[in-house]
């Protein structure tokens, strides 16, 4: 199975071109597109055709690999993955679990809610608009959610949801195609500082390309979505060359 790649080179409503270091010469572009705010009408302009690329690129015997600057186009992936026939377990790398719905997010943060909306919490209009219905939660890992808003944390403790840390992705094993998603803001603050949420206590660059070499070595990844970092907090380059080491690792071949 080979391998099509898709750059949508903007967070939200705002450009971010410095995704375009990680994607290899030649990948397909989406965007970025003029969009006034951040609402599920604007945004379906960003997400329909990630998802009609995804769905494409499965029928066509491919494997899809979506790079954008935020959570949420993770929503259209799984979307085309699952219009074209996959249904996958869901495996979210993220150092924020990204399960808020606007009545326990403190600040009302739309990328700190994609995880629940793909599970059928919160506003759905981001999902409709691609057509993605919600995904069990039983089917859902969290990798290494680390920092969580008190009332989120609530609610991820009180669901399906199943968790493990970067050591357990390595040793996992599942029985079902997966939607491998990553957010580099996973890896420790101090190695991939050009996040907009950097977070401490993560593991190191090397650790998360180890785990994700050894998952994908393992399991059968039919998507993979990245969200990749702030270009304009990056200024020695270091979480760019942090992401692109583990989407080596994640694309290499078993």
């Amino acid at each position: 199975m080979s391998d099509l790649w898709l750059l949508t080179p903007q967070f939200f409503e705002l450009p971010e071109p410095a995704l375009g270091g990680v994607v290899p010469a030649g990948s397909a572009v989406n965007g970025p597109h003029a969009i006034g705010d951040r609402s599920a009408g604007s945004l379906a302009r960003v997400h329909r055709p990630i998802a009609d690329f995804a769905e494409a690129a499965v029928r066509g015997g491919h494997r899809p690999i979506s790079v954008a600057g935020d959570c949420c186009a993770s929503i259209p992936v799984l979307a085309g993955l699952r219009r074209a026939g996959v249904e996958p377990v869901l495996v979210w790398i993220d150092a924020h679990a990204d399960f808020n719905t606007p009545e326990t997010s403190p600040s009302g943060f739309l990328g700190g809610m994609p995880l629940a909306m793909i599970v059928g919490r919160g506003p759905l209009g981001l999902c409709d608009s691609v057509g993605l219905r919600p995904l069990p939660e039983d089917r859902v890992w969290l990798i290494d959610g680390r920092d969580l808003d008190p009332l989120e944390r609530v609610a991820v403790d009180g669901s399906a949801l199943r968790r493990t840390g970067m050591a357990g992705l390595a040793t996992l094993r599942l029985d079902a195609p997966v939607h491998l998603h990553l957010d580099i803001d996973v890896i420790d603050a101090a190695e991939a500082p050009g996040n907009n949420y950097p977070v401490p206590g993560g593991p190191s660059v090397a650790e998360t390309v180890a785990a994700c070499r050894a998952f994908v070595g393992a399991n059968r990844i039919a998507a993979i979505s990245v969200s990749g970092w702030n270009g304009a907090l990056d200024g020695d380059g270091r979480t760019q060359a942090a992401c692109a080491r583990v989407l080596a690792a994640m694309t290499a071949s078993p």
